[in-house]
């Protein structure tokens, strides 16, 4: 079906130039437009790695980070009708409701005396390294597409996740893993599920890898016995050498992210061992992050965020600083639920017992080793929880809160972020934003700009359109920059 000359035509320009721009980008030779192709930024960077802590679920600000004493004064009275007028809730029954106060107590930590809740004494300690922001607001007040806008920008399923673009705009700085890992530890599972790390309707090659937490990282990674390293090998040649014929006919990306999909999974053979093994860490960082804690036990059983996940989490904010240290450029931690519709006086001081120690200790042992500097460190989650108790038809007690969009709190620390701050106010029972409000776009817009991107000129054309994280939204947060 080919004559010679067609054959080796195809095979040049199909292998032959897919080797080139592999050696060309592993050289940093192959640079880009301004309209956002892999290889170069718009402007100096400050950050070039990327750890995503999401405890999925929507923590509540004014149990952690938010203090309101008025939410004890005005304990069980209801809310003015004009407050709850244009008010969607996902569980509450607003008619009824009345505001729930709370048994924290908050403190000043360092320098800059910064309050947070007694649930969180360890990120406390880091409090002079980190920006938190009290002014956050969505425009999304259930899970799944409140997830989505947090991870993807769009409430919508098919856009690429924030990590995606980062990776299809910095490139990878290493050839033995993937740019973009995610590590999970979970009780109930991420409602949102792999559409918020997926990478949409950029090239597969960009979308997140989910590593398991015990064994292998990735499921069939290693070979069967009897196949040797060099069988193997020679396999892998002979399928990206069709893939890159067929390549040469059809131009898919796809078959490109196929390509190296193959080639990473056997450069991680040798790679993935190293990087699980947690032997040559020594045993003060391992106390730090607490890899070995034992699990106190809990009488309400904690159904939502689960039990015996203490070690995993601590072992999974180590290995984000394992991944980082290797040129992985994007990890995302993710924990769920801190959805607390219910019982949250007791559950939340279990996950935060559980998150507190080992994301505070990632920030210090960044910090120590001289990468926090360019590795942006944010905890967040798609929203917050409402001033009200939840009284949800059928419940005998209200000792929980429902979603709130409103008003929530994140906080980040690191690649170019002015640390002991706090940015924005809410009103007294955070019910809305009184003062410098942060959409997520605005967030996600001032993320792409610390790592050297204008969100407006980081771009991917798909079905005759431009799209972006920020779709047609988001604004610089000027303060958020040190």
């Amino acid at each position: 079906m080919f004559s010679r000359r067609k054959f080796l035509m195809q095979a040049c320009g199909g292998i032959g130039g897919l080797a080139l721009s592999n050696l060309l980008s592993q050289e940093g030779l192959l640079g880009a437009t301004a309209g956002g192709r892999p290889g170069r930024t718009h402007h100096q960077p400050k950050a070039k790695n990327c750890i995503y802590i999401y405890l999925e679920g929507g923590p509540s600000q004014m149990d952690l980070y938010d203090p309101k004493p008025m939410l004890n004064r005005l304990d069980g009275q209801a809310l003015p009708d004009s407050m709850l007028a244009n008010m969607r809730f996902a569980f509450l029954a607003k008619e009824s409701a009345r505001i729930m106060g709370t048994p924290r107590t908050f403190k000043r930590h360092g320098q800059c005396g910064m309050e947070l809740s007694d649930l969180l004494p360890h990120i406390g300690s880091i409090a002079d390294d980190i920006c938190l922001i009290r002014s956050m607001h969505t425009d999304q007040f259930n899970h799944v597409p409140g997830q989505l806008l947090m991870n993807t920008g769009s409430a919508i399923s098919g856009r690429p996740s924030m990590g995606s673009w980062l990776s299809y705009g910095l490139g990878s700085e290493n050839k033995n893993l993937p740019e973009f890992v995610v590590l999970i530890c979970v009780g109930r599972g991420v409602p949102g599920g792999s559409a918020s790390w997926a990478s949409g309707f950029l090239p597969s090659k960009y979308s997140g890898v989910m590593f398991r937490n015990e064994g292998s990282p990735v499921l069939n990674l290693d070979n069967p016995e009897a196949i040797t390293r060099a069988i193997q090998e020679r396999n892998i040649k002979g399928v990206s050498e069709l893939n890159a014929l067929r390549h040469a006919q059809v131009r898919d990306p796809e078959i490109e992210s196929r390509i190296a999909a193959y080639e990473l999974a056997f450069r991680m053979q040798s790679a993935a061992p190293e990087l699980m093994d947690l032997s040559n860490e020594s045993q003060a960082t391992l106390d730090m992050y607490g890899v070995n804690r034992s699990e106190p036990k809990i009488e309400s059983g904690n159904q939502l965020g689960g039990t015996g996940l203490f070690g995993t989490f601590a072992r999974n904010c180590l290995m984000a600083r394992r991944l980082v240290e290797r040129g992985v450029r994007v990890v995302q931690v993710i924990h769920a639920s801190w959805d607390h519709h219910s019982r949250i006086n007791t559950d939340l001081p279990h996950n935060c017992l559980m998150a507190d120690q080992p994301i505070a200790a990632l920030v210090k042992d960044l910090k120590q080793r001289g990468l926090l500097d360019d590795t942006l460190v944010i905890c967040g989650s798609e929203f917050g929880r409402t001033a009200l108790g939840e009284n949800r038809p059928g419940a005998r007690t209200v000792t929980g809160r429902d979603h709130h969009p409103n008003a929530f709190s994140l906080w980040l620390a690191g690649g170019g972020v002015k640390g002991g701050q706090v940015i924005g106010e809410t009103d007294d029972i955070a019910w809305n934003v009184a003062k410098d409000p942060v959409h997520v776009h605005d967030l996600h817009a001032s993320i792409l700009h610390l790592f050297g991107f204008d969100h407006t000129k980081l771009t991917y054309r798909f079905q005759g359109r431009d799209y972006r994280l920020t779709d047609v939204h988001g604004k610089l947060v000027p303060k958020l920059f040190a």
